[in-house]
Parts: C-alpha cells; structure tokens; sequence
C-alpha cells in the first residue's frame, strides 16, 4: 500500500513539475511575443532606419568652389581638378604603417607626405578618406592602378584644388584656403554644420575667409549600398552639389600690378577708391606673399621664411598697419578750424621757425620759419609752427570730436576681418588706456603734436582713404568695399554689392577753401614737381612722419640711422577735383620724404587709372579750375599771436 502511495505522490510531484514547466515556457514565449511586438510594431521604423545605415552610406560630394575675378573678368582664383591617393583607415585590414610603406615602393611617399597624413588622421575619423599624396601624375596614377587589387581601403581620387594663377599680387586681398581644422568645424554655425561635411579647406584670409559662405556652396551626397565588408555595391541615389557663387571684385589688377611694381622692393601700402560708390580700385600691402604655399598645407621652411621675416610680408598693412598720419593730417586740421570758428580763411600767423609751450620749443622744418602764414599757405608750403599754434587752442578733445566723424579711429567696415581701429586720442581714450595714474592724466604739451599728425595718433591707411575720400567729395562718401558683385555660380546672374553712404554736414564754403589748397600742394607746394604735366587737375597732401623721437639738440639725418628707423613717407591724392573719381592714401615705410618717396607711386597710379599703358600728355593741366578761384588781391592775412614739448621732423 504504501508503495502506491509512493507512486501517486512521485506522478504529483511530477505533474506539478511539467505544469510549473508550462507555466514557465508560458511566461517565457509571453515576454518572447511583448519583445516581438516591442520590436516589430512599436520600434519597427527606428531598426529599418538602422539596417539601411549598415547597408547604406551616405557620401558627401563636395561642390566646385566659387572663383575670384577683377573688375574685368580676369581670374584671381580659380580650381583645377588633379587625382589623389587616399586612405581609408576602417578598411585597412594590415598594420597602417605597412601599407604605407608598401605603397611607397610604387609612389613617392615623403616625409612631409607621411607627417601631413598623421596630422590628418588625428583631425578626422577613421572611416573617412583621407589624402597621403595629393596632385599624382598620370603615370604614378598607372602604376596604382595595376596593383590596386592588393590594398583594399586605398583609392584614387579626383579632387578639385585651389589656384591663384597670378601668384603674389593681390595677395592681402584674395587671401588664401587652408586646410579645415577643428577651431573652424567649432566656429560653425550649427545650421552650416551639416553643409560642411566632408569638406577639407576652409576660406583662412583674406576674401576667402570673409565669403567663405558664399564661395562653398552646397554640398551633395550619394547613397550608396555597401557590402558588409564596406565595399560599395552600387549607387542608390544622387543628390547634386551647389557651386558656389563667384565674386567679382572692384580691383581693377592692371592698375593694382601698377602700384606693387611702383613700390618695388619697398614696405608700404596704398588704397584707391572711388569715392562715390566706394568700390577699392586697388589695394596694395607690400610686400606680398604667394598664397599658393599655403593651400595644402605650407612647408616650414616657407612658413619660417614669411613668418620670421624683418619686412613682416604677411601683415595686412591698409587695415592692421597704424602709423602716424604726418602732415597728411593738416588739411583736416584746417577745416575743423573753419567749422568750429577757430580760423577764417585769411586769418594768419607769423612763423619764426619755432613755437614755444611751456618749457619746450616745437620746431618748423623750415629753419627761420615761414613768414606771414594763412591758411592756404599752411597747406601748401605744410607749415608745421601753424598748426602748433592751432593744436593749442582747440585742445585733443574738441580735435578728437570733431575727427571721429570722418572715420579716423573708427572701423571703416570694409569687407575684410582684423580691421584695425587705430587711434584718435582724447582725454577720455587715456584713462582708459593706462593703468598707471599718472600716464592715465592728459598733459596740455601732448596736444601740441597732434596737430601735425603726430603723437598718440595712428591711423590705418584705408582709414587715411576713406577720410580723404570724405573731405574730396565735398563731405559724402561710400564706405569702402572690394567685392563689386556676386554672380551665381549657376545661372551667372551679378547681384551688386552697396554700402552705407555716409554724408557729413559741412560747409561747402570751407570744404572749397581745404581743396583749392590741396590743389595748390599740386602746383606749388610739395607735390608740384611730381604731378607736373598731367592731364587732370588733382588736389593732395605730402606727409613725412616721424618713427624715433629726435632730441633737443639734435638734427635729422637718414644716412646715419638704421633704415627701419627712418621717417615714413606718405601721400594722399584725388582727382578730377570737381569730380572725384579716384582717391588715393598711401604709405612708404622709412620712405623719407613724401614728395620724394611716395608721392610718385600715386602719380603712376592715376596716370594708369585715367590713361591705361598710355603716357599721360605733356599737355598743361586742364579741369575747372574756376571751382577753386584765387583769394582776392585786397584781402589781407588777418595776423594771430601764438596762443601761449616735442620736435618736428615733419616736411610736410
């Protein structure tokens, strides 16, 4: 009896067993069917969106991009299609190193082609291409070719590169592309992020880093079906690239090759412009560089060569050199003074070579003075001892306020990045620009150089332009700009490019009175012999100024100092002067002398702008001289005493 209860309680025992089984597979194929629903109904589109990546991958084609012209239509910067030997790391299945070394048996690989490829390789990520050579000849292109079988993960490309056909010239200009870093992925936008996949240079100077959006374009891409060993199957769809748009400039490079060959071996700058639409006819920093080194990368040597240089050839000079503006400075000097009512055009000083203030004595370059001084000779014959006594009795903030309004210590907003400001001092700009008390106090004596375009001023040479730009056409002018239009990369439709306007309330009687003087500079003064015999009538400014201080007792003398401490020379010009087409500010570093040194580079720079290749006419001037007629015989200098530290050296 007992064994069959043994057995009813063993089949029990067994039945609960196979019914908690049930219950378990139960509950088992139970979360089995909520996994399936789960994957299949509520996250079906999320795993068909990941199967197509495994199966699909996105190629970004990079669009062809947007060339650079002159005003012309001749060609600053374009592309041209070259292969490369690229490498794709996640396909590599040897050592990397390896393959390198057995692609180099049947390409030249240099070092600096395997130390550009590593720094490459730590900027990007593994399953992107990336270039070991660039631009191969057809025959190595051959050669890769028959033994391409043995090095999956290595291909040869077709990829457009830049090109500055005209090497050096217009360099500070154009600019230059370099290769993408990760500041400029970080300085994207986050809308631009997407547009700039895949894309290797970026615009890093220049023109082409201030419409580096414009030039781009669009990128396009290809999905492609690949194989689970990464090897493209075909092609699913194409998505076209945008070119980018092309920018025509307002350089006329004819006119600016004129001006880089005037200044020769010499440092300086100089900016044309026309006034009205301020469109900048040339734009010259010397010396110049050839933005072709840099495009994929510039070699050390080169680098050090530019970068280490004494005559500094990568500095953008007309928007980051600041200088003092010498006696260039004087025809503002004078209109603040007929504006405020510090002057009358007549009203006169006498100049005995010197002016004294305090303890020190201002001297005139001309040694025993200039005589009985009215404003027209001040100008003309740049008598400095005139504008001493001027300085003093406007003092540096009404000289500041008065200043600012045509542009000196203020942006001009021309279309270029690092523009510098330069600048325009005041009692206010001292404070805050020393940390020490007794630097931040203003002394009466610092005003008294300001009035020749010395002391604390400094202003940019596009700053000088735009200034002279203002006073030339009668207190109105367009801020200045360098990109004329910007044509569609596809249709070749030109939308033009306008500036701000900027119009001064003048008067037009005083700004005759600067102009006929400036005219006078041209006929009699300092730039007469320079601009002897042209055909048009110009009005301008010679200016020289100091880079050392020279002593109480000391005397000016070139031959005996360095050469980078010797005055600068500098010019400021525009013509027709009842009509201003042209303005020109330019500056020749340790030039000396502005008659002498800077003032003929802005006569070949007109005579190219009004005449072309042909030599201006012998031909007395002509123009409408009656604009600026000649002070009446029976007017009479009005004669002003000297209102009441630091030497002039300034010609004028």
């Amino acid at each position: 009896m007992s064994s069959l209860n043994d057995s009813e309680r063993e089949l029990h025992q067994f039945r609960n067993r196979i019914a908690a089984l049930v219950i378990f597979i139960l509950v088992c194929f139970f979360f089995l069917l909520l996994r399936f629903i789960w994957v299949q109904i509520v996250r079906h589109s999320n795993y068909v969106a990941q199967a197509e990546e495994n199966r699909i991958s996105i190629v970004p084609t990079m669009p062809s991009r947007g060339i650079i012209m002159d005003r012309n239509g001749v060609i600053l910067a374009n592309n041209y299609s070259a292969y490369t030997l690229e490498i794709t790391p996640a396909k590599i299945g040897a050592k990397l190193e390896d393959v390198i070394e057995e692609l180099s048996q049947i390409i030249e690989i240099t070092p600096r082609d395997r130390k550009r490829f590593k720094k490459r390789m730590e900027e990007t990520k593994r399953f992107e291409s990336i270039v070991l050579k660039a631009k191969l000849t057809d025959e190595e292109v051959a050669r890769f070719s028959v033994q391409r079988y043995r090095f999956p993960g290595v291909e040869v490309q077709a990829r457009m590169f830049r090109q500055y056909p005209l090497g050096d010239v217009a360099s500070h200009v154009i600019g230059y592309i370099g290769r993408m870093s990760q500041k400029d992925l970080d300085n994207l936008p986050e809308e631009e992020e997407t547009n700039y996949q895949g894309t290797t240079h970026y615009g890093k100077e220049g023109l082409e880093k201030s419409y580096e959006r414009v030039l781009h374009g669009s990128t396009g891409y290809e999905e492609m079906e690949v194989a689970a060993s990464g090897r493209a199957v075909r092609t699913l769809s194409t998505h076209p690239t945008v070119p980018g748009n092309n920018l025509v400039l307002s350089i006329d490079i004819e006119l600016q090759k004129v001006v880089e060959n005037a200044f020769g071996n010499r440092r300086g700058a100089l900016i044309a412009m026309d006034p009205s639409t301020g469109e900048v006819l040339a734009y010259v920093s010397k010396p110049t560089f050839d933005p072709n080194l840099f495009v994929d990368g510039i070699d050390q040597q080169n680098w050090d060569e530019l970068n280490n240089s004494i005559n500094k050839p990568l500095i953008n000079r007309p928007i980051r050199g600041a200088y003092p503006p010498g006696s260039t400075y004087k025809p503002f000097m004078a209109l603040a003074a007929l504006e405020l009512g510090y002057r009358k055009p007549t009203d006169a000083i006498s100049d005995p070579g010197y002016f004294d203030y305090g303890n020190h004595r201002f001297r005139d370059d001309k040694k025993g003075g200039h005589g009985i001084v009215d404003m027209y000779k001040s100008i003309v014959q740049s008598c400095d001892t005139y504008y001493y006594v001027l300085a003093a009795q406007m003092g540096v903030d009404t000289m500041h306020d008065f200043m600012k309004q045509f542009g000196f210590g203020e942006l001009t907003g021309i279309d270029l990045a690092h523009e510098r400001k330069g600048i325009l001092p005041s009692t206010e700009w001292k404070r805050n620009a020393y940390k020490n008390p007794n630097q931040k106090k203003w002394y009466a004596g610092e005003t008294i150089s300001l009035g020749i375009g010395q002391g604390y001023n400094t202003f940019t040479p596009l700053q000088l332009a735009y200034a002279t730009a203002l006073l030339a056409n009668n207190g109105s002018a367009a801020r200045p700009h360098l990109v004329k239009d910007i044509e569609d990369g596809m249709s070749h439709e030109r939308r033009p490019v306008t500036t701000e306007t900027v119009k001064l309330n003048l008067k037009q009687e005083n700004i005759d009175v600067i102009k006929r003087a400036m005219v006078g500079v041209m006929k009699e003064g300092t730039g007469a012999r320079v601009f002897a015999g042209t055909g048009y009538t110009a009005g301008g400014k010679t200016g020289t100024a100091q880079v050392i201080t020279i002593g109480k007792n000391e005397k000016y003398n070139a031959a005996a100092l360095a050469e980078h401490k010797r005055d600068h020379a500098l010019f400021t010009a525009f013509a027709p002067v009842d009509n201003p087409k042209i303005v020109i500010a330019l500056i020749v570093e340790n030039g000396g002398f502005g008659a002498s040194a800077a003032a003929p580079i802005a006569r070949k720079a007109m005579d190219y702008f009004f005449y072309g290749k042909k030599s201006a006419p012998e031909a007395v001037q002509s123009g409408n001289d009656d604009a600026y007629p000649e002070d009446p015989d029976d007017s009479q200098p009005v004669l002003l005493p000297p209102d009441s530290d630091e030497d002039s050296n300034d010609e004028g």
